[in-house]
């Protein structure tokens, strides 16, 4: 026995840190896709061209309607800066200088009113130059050139999805979170912060992910269709291997067990996918025993499962044994000296 590493190994799938889907917000055709398809973009990059000659005369319009309200507004101040001398003469009436300030406060008005609409037509215009609102890898195009695109209804034009760094989310049954509490609160288990906690990965071609990843969240919320709750951890992706989507298999290291128990890799045999090992009992007659092994640690298996303490291991010799059969520990020394190993000479270790 000794402490080892709180191995659990998780299904999961990668996310997106950020997933924006990119829509028209102007009404009109697609001119021209300004982007490679499945090519990294920065924030901002122009992705598509609507035929903007309908904005471009809105905006000439409000540009003039503009100049009117100016106009207008220009004159309505001069008339005010015309009584204002006469008023105290009694020249002109008070009623007359009234109505003077309210036009003058009218066009103001118009003109904030002309100001707004210009705005507006410029930001309508804008919108005909459709941008990435995120760097990441932006996806297929779902329209082509001469497609009629609808701002109201928001149009789908692409997608663009942040590829680094990524989430890894996992599922855990609620059963074993409900474990996982019982063991830290009898000691049996220590578990560190949320945040500290090391995940690896495993490819779906069974290679190791180099990066190492830490859980950042935790759902309090247990799924009713599936009775789990997610666990999702963050890694970084600079060579681009984790695509959102891609099925994953997450080693979490949670925490500490003080009990723990491992035996060498070398005295596990595996039976299709079911490990055991030989467990020599004290008359000599060898058994198989299935175990349920947790990670591999160094050159040992942590045994979750299967092994008492101070049981006999085979370590070497296993392959010439069967169930059954007696067989004699053979020491190192002995070993070395002897020219060829009787049949039924095995080696042990204590679990």
């Amino acid at each position: 026995r000794q402490e080892v590493p709180n191995v659990i190994e998780l299904p999961g799938r990668i996310e997106a840190v950020r997933s924006a889907e990119v829509r028209a917000r102007s009404d009109g055709i697609v001119l021209r896709r300004l982007y490679e398809e499945g090519a990294s973009v920065a924030a901002g990059t122009p992705l598509f061209e609507i035929d903007p000659r309908d904005y471009r005369a809105q905006v000439q319009s409000a540009e003039a309607a503009l100049q009117r309200a100016i106009a207008a507004q220009q004159n309505a101040a001069s008339i005010v800066t015309r009584y204002e001398p006469l008023i105290a003469e009694r020249a002109v009436s008070a009623q007359e200088f009234d109505a003077a300030q309210s036009d003058l406060r009218q066009a103001n008005a118009q003109v904030s009113e002309a100001r707004a609409a210009l705005d507006r037509a410029k930001l309508q215009l804008s919108y005909t130059t459709v941008r990435a609102p995120i760097a990441g890898r932006a996806s297929s195009a779902e329209v082509t050139e001469g497609a009629l695109v609808s701002g109201a209804e928001g149009t789908l034009l692409t997608r663009v999805d942040q590829v680094s760094p990524v989430y890894a989310e996992f599922s855990v049954s609620s059963a074993s979170v409900l474990d996982t509490f019982a063991q830290v609160r009898s000691g049996e288990l220590a578990v560190p912060d949320l945040e500290t906690i090391e995940v690896s990965l495993i490819l779906e071609n069974g290679e190791e992910y180099g990066p190492v990843g830490h859980l950042d969240f935790a759902s309090p919320v247990v799924s009713p269709e599936t009775g789990s709750q997610t666990l999702r951890a963050r890694f970084a992706n600079p060579q681009r291997l984790l695509a959102p989507g891609q099925f994953v298999r997450g080693r979490i290291r949670l925490g500490v067990r003080k009990d723990g128990m491992t035996v060498p890799a070398r005295a596990v045999q595996f039976q299709g996918s079911q490990p055991q090992v030989s467990v020599m009992a004290e008359d000599g007659s060898v058994k198989a025993r299935k175990v349920r092994l947790g990670a591999l640690l160094g050159k040992d298996w942590i045994v979750n499962e299967g092994l008492k303490p101070g049981e006999r291991v085979i370590v070497e010799g296993w392959a010439k044994l069967r169930p059954g059969q007696k067989a004699t520990e053979a020491k190192r020394e002995a070993k070395r000296e002897a020219k060829a190993p009787s049949k039924g000479t095995a080696r042990a270790g204590g679990a």
